[in-house]
């Protein structure tokens, strides 16, 4: 949810209009209308004092809903190493599964970009699927949900290393977002 989007649902739920509530904040209504809708940003002084009047934390307000990630471990690989066996449908899957083998479930992931309206127009136009494919093809990796005990991790594989994040958060293997990026199960591997 943006900014905006939490600026106007607090509101809402004050039961203020957006004239009952510019007047509170000693601003234009047409400077709420710009922040409810992302095409302005309060200064940090109007942040707190909306926080305190909508009954909201200014963490509420400016956090952005990405899942931090921590204790990320990248280490090189060699890919030509691995071989497909299996329920291994490519050597990455091969790599993050010899790397995981006391996990619990490992989960094969379809990543895809999220992206903003301008990027959704800019894809429409220049053809469907094109700015996820360049996305995509950057660094042409392969991620997983590794699920060990209580803890999940974000497991990427690349042909020269493999980088294991492990999630503040749980998330749920069949779809999530993590950053700019959503992820969907593809099929599991253990």
């Amino acid at each position: 949810m943006t900014l905006g989007e939490k600026i106007k649902e607090a509101r809402k739920a004050a039961g203020l209009s957006q004239e009952q509530f510019a007047e509170k904040m000693n601003v234009s209504r047409s400077a709420v209308a710009k922040w409810e809708t992302d095409k302005g940003l309060p200064d940090i002084g109007n942040l707190k004092v909306m926080a305190d009047l909508l009954h909201v934390s200014v963490d509420y307000l400016i956090d952005d809903g990405n899942k931090p990630q921590f204790n990320e471990i990248s280490e090189p690989i060699d890919l030509s190493a691995f071989e497909k066996a299996g329920k291994c449908r490519s050597k990455q899957d091969a790599a993050c599964v010899s790397k995981n083998t006391n996990a619990d479930a490992i989960y094969a992931l379809i990543r895809s970009k999220k992206l903003s309206v301008k990027e959704q127009i800019a894809d429409f136009v220049a053809g469907p699927g094109i700015i996820q494919g360049a996305d995509y093809l950057r660094e042409n990796p392969a991620f997983y949900l590794v699920e060990r005990g209580s803890r999940q991790f974000l497991v990427k594989v690349t042909k020269d290393f493999i980088t294991t994040s492990d999630l503040a958060e749980k998330v749920s293997p069949s779809k999530f977002v993590l950053g700019s990026y959503k992820f969907k199960k593809a099929y599991q591997l253990k």
